[in-house]
């Protein structure tokens, strides 16, 4: 098969370097994943270069380049704009070796072919190279037939691709997601018997292909596939105790695993960021080690809590920034948020802001809304859900932070002649539930008043009310649910 590029969306940069290359008297070849994306009509994310130049040589024809490493790339500095042409890579054709850890090759022999160096690579869709001056592609290996079908096939052996870098079963299962592709059988089996294999990769690095798999089009069947393939078993195991879990029909059509699959393909729909789409996979987490079962009911009590604690441990693990780990965080722990508008107050919506914030407040409903969907349910946002975003709303200004009251801690040490401790801080929370019960109250004549009062108790008092008043109807119904809990506890 013979595929057609235009060369029109090939950029100035990248033209201009192979110009370089080939006017030193070497060759020059666009290769892998951006020859690929070329074929497939779309803008390359990164553009590589493959040459029979040696780095030493590289380095001598272009000024602003850089060598780093001990495997031949040389990097090239440009002026771009573009973040993705601002650092070009160039590797001169590499021949297959041994691997020390499954990633980095024992030692690197250049060639002067560059069928070598296509023959070391990892899928038979990045295995292609184009001449630019030709435009010839050399394809060696049949990716532009894997293109057009639909396959992610390994270069050669499958079994040897993933010894020598392990990072590539999962990198198999990334493409199938972002391509829509299926895993070629062989490549398949080898990776469900090769699956050991991913402990030897960092986590920083599965991290990374992780989100990618994430923030692609279809994240729950490339998760699901890689469940299938015993590749989650060995980079977040609490998700085997989710497969076959099951949960109550009545609220739920499908087991805790299934669910959180749709749970999360549903967000990739609606396009949510990466933080409500982790938040989507993990909420449930923790169910299977929750799991009480009561006669014909069974009840997953405390999940969210442990679930967050699980979240937290995985994600920092997977080198996440602490802003996404914190917020994923939250968001699980919140995700069962009592909803109910017959039954729920605004100061209780109120103390829910307070707790999430009003940054996130509303990912926790689309965090809700994608929860729904998973659950089989046919609305995304029923009567109830709506009428209480509409209470949000009513309420979003309010204040609902210490930072927010008409009255600070100079205020209280100004007035009451206090020294710099801790119960100013008490004496604010205690303010502060006053007011998220009704801010009206939030007026310095009222507030002064009534610190007047609270100076009178002590810390453990002042201590007391903060704890009696920040507990909503759902924090009662939790004490409620584990007073029985402890009772009647069935492993």
């Amino acid at each position: 098969m013979n595929s057609q590029i235009d060369t029109t969306k090939i950029p100035i940069e990248i033209k201009q370097i192979d110009s370089k290359l080939k006017s030193a008297g070497f060759e020059s070849f666009i290769v892998g994943g951006c020859v690929r994306d070329l074929i497939l009509n779309k803008k390359p994310k990164d553009w590589d270069i493959t040459t029979n130049a040696k780095p030493e040589e590289i380095l001598k024809i272009f000024e602003n380049s850089f060598y780093e490493n001990d495997y031949g790339t040389v990097g090239v500095k440009t002026d771009s704009e573009d973040q993705s042409l601002s650092v070009v890579e160039i590797t001169p054709y590499r021949i297959e070796s041994d691997y020390k850890d499954k990633r980095h090759p024992n030692t690197v022999i250049f060639s002067q072919k560059i069928t070598d160096d296509l023959k070391r690579r990892d899928f038979t869709i990045n295995s292609m190279a184009f001449n630019l001056d030709k435009g010839q592609i050399i394809d060696d290996y049949k990716g532009q037939n894997d293109l057009f079908n639909g396959l992610i096939r390994a270069v050669g052996d499958p079994d040897k691709r993933f010894r020598e870098d392990a990072l590539r079963m999962l990198r198999a299962i990334r493409f199938s997601a972002e391509l829509g592709f299926i895993i070629e059988q062989k490549t398949a089996e080898s990776i469900a018997q090769n699956a050991e294999l991913i402990k030897y990769v960092s986590f920083e690095r599965i991290g990374e292909e992780f989100k990618k798999i994430i923030m692609s089009k279809n994240p729950a069947m490339a998760i699901g596939i890689a469940q299938k393939l015993n590749i989650i078993k060995y980079i977040i195991p609490i998700f085997e105790d989710s497969v076959g879990c099951v949960q109550n029909k009545e609220a739920h059509k499908y087991d805790v695993w299934e669910h959180s699959l749709k749970t999360l393909q549903h967000s990739a729909d609606k396009n949510f960021s990466l933080e409500i789409r982790l938040a989507s996979l993990f909420h449930d987490v923790a169910k299977p080690k929750t799991k009480f079962e009561e006669g014909n009911k069974t009840t997953f009590y405390n999940h969210e809590v442990v679930g967050a604690k699980v979240t937290r441990e995985t994600l920092k693990k997977m080198a996440f920034s602490k802003e996404i780990v914190d917020k994923v965080t939250l968001l699980v722990r919140h995700h069962m948020f009592f909803s109910d508008t017959e039954q729920i107050t605004h100061s209780a919506v109120r103390r829910l802001i307070a707790k999430v914030g009003k940054d996130n407040i509303w990912d926790l409903i689309n965090l809700r809304i994608c929860d729904r969907i998973g659950s089989g349910r046919p609305k995304e946002e029923p009567y109830r859900l709506r009428k209480f975003q509409s209470m949000i709303e009513e309420v979003i200004r309010d204040p609902i932070s210490v930072s927010m009251l008409k009255i600070d801690g100079n205020d209280l040490m100004k007035m009451f002649h206090m020294k710099p401790g801790p119960k100013i801080g008490l004496i604010l929370h205690a303010l502060l539930e006053e007011v998220l019960e009704d801010p009206a109250k939030n007026e310095k004549m009222f507030l002064v008043k009534h610190s007047e009062e609270l100076l009178k108790l002590s810390d453990e008092e002042l201590k007391k009310i903060g704890e009696k008043a920040k507990k909503t109807k759902e924090d009662k119904d939790l004490e409620e649910i584990n007073t029985l809990r402890k009772k009647r506890f069935v492993k």
